[in-house]
C-alpha cells in the first residue's frame, strides 16, 4: 500500500473520530449558515456563474438542506474541494456536508468514518477521446495517455480495467476537472476518464463538443451521493430525509410551483400532508419546524426539477434520466415513506 495514501486515510479517520458526536445542527443554527463542500467547478453539478452565484444539481442539495434547517436556501457558504482535499475538509469540520459527485464505497464509509445519506445520481466511469483519434472502444486504448484525477475511485478503476484487459497506459495526474479539461484539449493526454456524467458536463463546455466522443464502455458502478461525518445521527437523518423529501415530492407531484398552495390548503393525500407538515409533526422528531420539507422543496424544486434544470436532456449537458428515473418509471430513484 502506498504509505502516503495510508497515512492520509489515518489522518482523515482520526479527524472524523475526533469530532464524532458533535451536535452539527446546533453549530449550523448558531452560525446561521451551512458550510457545504462542493467541487471546484463542474458545470451542471456545481459551478459559480458570472456573478459568483453557485448553481447546479449538487448545489441544489446544499440549498435544500439550508432551507430545511435555517429556512433560507441562500444561507450557504460553498467550499470548493478537490478529489484529494474533500475528505479532510469534511472530517476536520470545515464543512458540515459534502455534496460533490462522490462515490459511496466501503472504505469511505467504514474506514474514513463517513455516512453517505443517499444516492442522488447513479453513475459509472466512462472515457472521452477526440473524434480524430479514430477510436470506437475502450479496448483500443492500449498504450494511451490518460488524464486522471488523483485521490478518486476513477484512478483505481482505471488501473483495474487496464490490468484485466492486458493493456498498458500512461497516467497524466491532475487535481481538478478544470485542469483535466485544459490538459485534454491541449493534447497532453489521449483520453479523459471520470464519471460519465462528469464527461458529459465537461464536453458541454467545449467550443466544439462534436469533435469529442464518449466511448460506449461503462467500467464501474459509481453511486454518487452527499455525505456527513459518522457520529452525529441526528444530522445524518436531517440530510438523508431532506434528500428523500425531494425524491418523494417528485413522486407525489409536489413541485416548487405548487408546494406552498398545497400546504396552505391540505388535500386528502396523507403522505403529501405529512411531507409538507400539515399533518403530524415529523420535523419535531429531529429538531426542525414542521414545514422543513416544504422549505427544502421550495428552495430549488423537487428531485426531477433539479435534474431537468441543471443536467437534463434540455440542457447542454443532455443527460437522460435512465437509472435516475423514479422507480415508478423504471429507474432506481426511490424514497422510504414519510410516516
Amino acid at each position: 500500500m502506498n504509505k502516503t495514501v495510508f497515512l492520509g486515510a489515518l489522518t482523515v479517520a482520526g479527524l472524523a473520530a475526533g469530532i464524532a458526536g458533535a451536535a452539527t445542527l446546533d453549530d449550523v443554527k448558531a452560525r446561521g449558515k451551512l458550510n457545504c463542500g462542493v467541487t471546484t467547478g463542474l458545470v451542471g453539478f456545481a459551478a459559480p456563474d458570472a456573478n459568483g452565484e453557485w448553481t447546479g444539481f449538487d448545489v441544489g442539495i446544499c440549498r435544500a438542506v439550508a432551507a430545511a434547517v435555517l429556512g433560507d436556501p441562500k444561507a450557504v457558504e460553498f467550499v470548493p474541494t478537490t478529489g484529494k482535499t474533500r475528505f479532510t475538509a469534511l472530517a476536520s469540520g470545515e464543512v458540515d456536508l459534502l455534496a460533490r459527485n462522490t462515490t459511496w464505497t466501503f472504505s469511505r464509509d467504514v474506514d474514513l468514518k463517513f455516512t453517505f445519506i443517499g444516492i442522488n445520481y447513479y453513475d459509472g466511469q466512462g472515457f472521452m477521446v477526440p473524434k480524430a483519434l479514430g477510436v470506437s472502444s475502450a479496448k483500443e486504448l492500449d498504450g494511451a495517455t490518460v488524464c486522471i484525477q488523483t485521490g478518486t475511485t476513477t484512478e483505481l478503476n482505471l488501473a483495474d480495467y487496464f490490468r484485466k484487459n492486458n493493456m498498458n497506459y500512461e497516467p497524466v495526474p491532475i487535481e481538478t476537472n478544470a485542469e483535466a479539461q485544459q490538459q485534454f484539449l491541449a493534447g497532453a493526454c489521449d483520453v479523459y476518464t471520470t464519471d460519465a456524467s462528469g464527461l458529459a458536463a465537461t464536453r458541454a463546455t467545449f467550443e466544439n463538443p462534436a469533435d469529442y466522443v464518449l466511448l460506449p464502455e461503462i467500467i464501474s458502478k459509481e453511486p454518487l451521493g452527499p455525505l456527513v461525518r459518522h457520529g452525529d445521527d441526528e444530522w445524518a437523518d436531517i440530510n438523508m430525509w431532506t434528500l428523500n423529501a425531494l425524491i418523494s415530492a417528485e413522486e407525489l407531484g409536489v413541485t416548487s410551483a405548487n408546494a406552498a398552495d398545497m400546504a396552505a390548503a391540505p388535500g386528502n393525500n396523507p403522505e403529501i400532508n405529512r411531507l409538507l407538515g400539515t399533518e403530524g409533526s415529523l420535523g419535531a422528531m429531529f429538531g426542525l419546524s414542521d414545514d422543513w420539507a416544504k422549505n427544502a422543496i421550495l428552495a430549488g424544486g423537487n428531485y426531477g426539477e433539479l435534474f431537468e434544470k441543471n443536467i437534463g436532456e434540455n440542457t447542454p449537458i443532455g443527460l437522460a434520466r435512465g437509472l435516475n428515473a423514479q422507480w415508478t418509471e423504471g429507474g432506481l430513484i426511490y424514497s422510504p415513506p414519510f410516516r
